[in-house]
């Protein structure tokens, strides 16, 4: 099986839903049939700035993790409404 040739692009979105959405780079990798060592890999050469503190960090992963839950909620909530429409 031949070495599979993804564009910097590709690679920069791929990092970009682990970073900035704050999913899993278990669910990433499966969803985008890359390897986990890969994605990891691909985090440590495309991330934004490699020399950052720790408060700056924090405060963009629960940045990242709000804007997941915010969408997750959102759905959930549409969801109940159809649901609850059909109950009637």
């Amino acid at each position: 099986m031949g070495k599979a040739n993804f564009s910097d692009d590709f690679k920069r979105d791929a990092v970009a839903q682990i970073t900035e959405r704050g999913y899993p780079v278990a669910e990433v990798s499966q969803r985008l049939g890359v390897s986990p060592h890969s994605l990891y890999a691909w985090k440590k050469k495309f991330s934004r700035s490699p020399g950052e503190n720790d408060k700056d960090a924090e405060i963009r992963r629960l940045k990242r993790e709000l804007t997941r839950v915010t969408e997750e909620r959102d759905i959930l909530k549409k969801a109940a409404a159809y649901f609850a429409k059909d109950a009637k």
